[in-house]
């Protein structure tokens, strides 16, 4: 019996890597703000939301870019780049966030006075290292989302953790607390992606 794919099922399936981009097409920054509000629905690590964003949407700005993101194609020809960032000093935001929370009655006021301290305590003790660990997860999160939520609004794209992120940080004058993690391209594609097969089931999952 053939089962029918749901609508998510089917945009998963659709949503493949495109590197060929129809050029000038643009999508209206409030659009592409829209998407990453919606996307920051994802899930983070104690709520921290982590995730910062630099969206390249001009012609010469992407230009620049592409030649420290190892002069991929689609960083210039695609619409718009959006970086995602990591901010390794999330906690800081700790009480604006829990705060917010009891205020909107998502929680009794003396959890909320719980998770800042706890979040203040937790990451701010925490190694660099750690911190790190903890943005790149996060980036993770809602990079799938920011690609799903694109698909469903008609536009395709690709992730990229391939550039230079050091002369990325040293080019945008990052402050010291944020880290590049990938860039994703979005637009329109001018040639349709590679399919891509996936290994069985039975050699990637197992029960306990």
């Amino acid at each position: 019996m053939v089962q029918t794919k749901t609508p998510l099922e089917q945009l998963m399936e659709d949503r493949k890597s495109v590197r060929k981009y129809k050029e000038g097409v643009k999508i209206p920054r409030e659009q592409l703000q829209h998407l990453i509000e919606q996307a920051t629905s994802a899930p983070s690590s104690s709520n921290m939301q982590s995730w910062r964003f630099l969206v390249f949407d001009d012609q010469e700005q992407k230009k620049e870019l592409r030649a420290i993101a190892n002069n991929q194609e689609q960083v210039e020809t695609s619409s718009a780049v959006i970086a995602v960032l990591g901010d390794i000093k999330m906690h800081e935001n700790a009480k604006q966030i829990y705060d917010a929370n009891a205020e909107k009655g998502y929680m009794p006021r003396e959890l909320a006075d719980a998770m800042i301290e706890n979040s203040l305590n937790l990451y701010g003790n925490a190694p660099e290292a750690v911190l790190k660990n903890i943005a790149h997860f996060d980036a993770g999160l809602i990079s799938m989302q920011i690609m799903l939520l694109a698909k469903e609004m008609g536009y395709d794209t690709v992730t990229m953790g391939g550039f230079d992120k050091v002369k990325f940080a040293e080019k945008y004058a990052l402050p010291a607390n944020e880290i590049p993690i990938v860039l994703i391209a979005i637009g329109k594609e001018a040639a349709p992606a590679y399919g891509s097969s996936r290994l069985p089931i039975e050699q990637i999952l197992r029960f306990s």
